[in-house]
């Protein structure tokens, strides 16, 4: 994870590149749906005595998956309205405590997204995202503007891709489900091929800390197409989660027993 003028990728390459990744962090989208079905797939254990401050809603999941600590973070319901916490305030937040208590090698941010059918997405389709930035953070200020794209470089997993065969393209993330005009041209701008609700917030956080972070978003609704997004995105939630769990999976086999660099 790299923000544009930093050397901070090389650095963790140049650290860790030969010792075998270890401990990894899933922080999943605030859906509960998304997040079980990994729970289930990698046999993870919810942990009872939380590792992060008392009284928050997050939930870590953890367990042994073939030479893997496999760690699991869902954000939790909000503890007035017993809604999923989804937005990138819950994301930044705990992505940041799961760092600093589980000290991963790897994050990887998966959870579901909205494609643009201009940009080769379908519903189904998984995407590793290149870069994440923000589309509704609009400062008309001179340098200020750029601060709120917050363009954040993933990081680079060319054999991962090739290996599994995912469609690559860039991330934009936004704190809405909708998409108005003014967050429509900033997506445009951004060039994005999928957008979510949390994916650039976690990179902000992973590239803050120097941890590299790779993101897997599965395509739930076409945003520039004919169905509302809300319709379309509850219509086919299930058969989408499907398609990012058996992702996921295919991702974590494939970095067990590799380092940073084989990535």
């Amino acid at each position: 994870m790299v923000s544009h003028g930093d050397k901070s990728e090389d650095a963790v390459v140049s650290q860790h590149q030969d010792r075998p990744i270890s401990t990894v962090v899933i922080i999943t989208a605030a859906m509960q749906t998304e997040a079980l079905p990994l729970v289930n797939k990698f046999q993870l254990t919810e942990d009872l005595e939380s590792v992060f401050p008392k009284g928050v809603p997050w939930v870590r999941y953890h367990g042994v998956y073939k030479d893997l600590n496999i760690n699991l973070v869902w954000p939790g319901k909000d503890l007035t309205l017993g809604v999923d916490n989804v937005g990138t305030l819950s994301a930044s937040l705990v992505t940041y405590a799961s760092i600093q208590a589980l000290k991963p090698d790897l994050i990887i941010n998966a959870g579901t997204a909205g494609g643009f059918k201009a940009k080769g997405a379908g519903i189904g389709d998984v995407f590793l995202a290149s870069e994440c930035a923000f589309h509704d953070r609009r400062i008309p200020i001179p340098v200020f503007d750029t601060y709120g794209v917050g363009l954040r470089q993933a990081f680079p997993a060319p054999n991962l891709v090739k290996e599994l065969n995912l469609k690559v393209g860039k991330l934009s993330t936004g704190d809405s489900l909708d998409m108005p005009p003014q967050d429509e041209a900033s997506i445009i701008a951004n060039d994005a091929a999928v957008k979510d609700m949390e994916g650039a917030a976690v990179a902000y956080v992973a590239d803050l800390l120097k941890v590299p972070a790779i993101f897997v978003k599965a395509v739930t609704d076409i945003v520039d197409g004919e169905k509302p997004t809300a319709e379309e995105f509850l219509q086919n939630l299930s058969a989408v989660t499907a398609a990012l769990d058996q992702a996921v999976t295919q991702v974590i086999d494939f970095i067990n027993g590799k380092c940073l660099s084989d990535l």
